[in-house]
């Protein structure tokens, strides 16, 4: 299984307000406003077949009865190919919405360079391919070298937030350069008039020196009204987090979701309902955390079917 955090780490090595809290009670009332919002899918399930027709592939998406879309890195570059203003009307000529898009915050350490990258004559070896597809890397993008282009082109393509997918946060100091990176990020996006928020995977709650977890930090470090949350359902579960607490704790500040499930091993993405997360109870608490826009994601799924399992059994839980 690859996640979109190992997707980042491989791809860019190569690359170089305060709300009332209702009460749990009203769960009823809460879940009926979670269940008026359209169905949305994260691209990244569908990375290869975006890659090779994305039009053929947001036909078939849209087809399913999905309504919003999340978009992420692309290996035709820019959007799937195509730029912001034109993958916009794309996605809209299908009867759905562009809602967020994916980038990286900051590229990941290189791995150490193997003995053997000379050949036997001594010359170089040749550059790196690309792992995930052939031919060469597209430009990656991220939000500390590229932050003022990328909230440019989500302002460009009608975007409501863009999105920190992944970011190293192994060590104190990559923490606090991505907390700038965020901060500065949320200024620029509030200027354009869209929203900012940060993605995570499991590794965000490993404690780091200090006891502190990076999603701790980030949560107390940023500023509330600039930097807002996507949760994983599925990567908050594997580390032992349960979703509903973490929107008490910040209420309002997990307007975005990614509708993800992860088996008993908790180690296996699968389709929505197949799993072991409770989306029942976790949409109940919809108000609580500010919910805007939700995302069904299967990292890197087999096929469509993958993702007309999920939208069915989504559809159930939110009826």
């Amino acid at each position: 299984m690859r996640n979109r955090r190992d997707f980042l780490k491989q791809a860019s090595t190569v690359a170089l307000g305060g709300l009332v809290l209702p009460q749990l009670t009203q769960a009823e009332q809460l879940f009926g406003l979670a269940a008026s919002r359209p169905i949305g899918i994260q691209l990244f399930t569908l990375f290869r077949q975006m890659n090779e027709d994305p039009k053929g592939t947001l036909q078939k998406v849209a087809a399913t009865g999905y309504k919003e879309v999340e978009s992420a890195f692309s290996l035709k570059g820019k959007y799937y190919g195509y730029t912001a203003k034109e993958f916009k009307s794309l996605v809209e000529g299908m009867g759905m919405r562009w809602r967020a898009h994916h980038a990286g915050g900051a590229p990941f350490k290189p791995r150490p360079t193997p003995p053997a990258s000379t050949t036997a004559t001594g010359a170089a070896a040749a550059p790196a391919r690309n792992p995930f597809g052939s031919g060469p890397m597209p430009p990656m993008l991220n939000l500390r070298d590229n932050y003022q282009q990328l909230v440019d082109e989500a302002a460009e393509g009608g975007l409501s937030y863009l999105v920190c997918a992944s970011t190293p946060v192994a060590t104190l100091d990559e923490i606090n350069k991505s907390i700038e990176v965020f901060q500065k990020t949320g200024e620029a996006a509030k200027k354009a008039g869209i929203g900012f928020a940060y993605h995570n995977h499991a590794t965000e709650f490993d404690p780091v020196e200090g006891g502190k977890t990076p999603y701790e930090l980030v949560l107390s470090q940023t500023d509330k009204d600039l930097v807002k949350m996507e949760l994983d359902l599925a990567w908050a579960t594997k580390a032992g987090k349960d979703p509903v607490d973490l929107f008490k704790g910040q209420p309002g500040r997990f307007p975005l979701w990614h509708i993800k499930d992860i088996k008993s091993d908790l180690k296996t993405i699968t389709e929505v309902g197949n799993g072991v997360v409770d989306f029942k109870r976790i949409f109940a608490a919809a108000s609580i955390a500010g919910l805007k826009y939700f995302f069904v994601e299967q990292d890197m799924a087999p096929g469509i079917e993958n993702i007309q399992i999920s939208y069915q059994n989504l559809s159930k839980v939110l009826a």
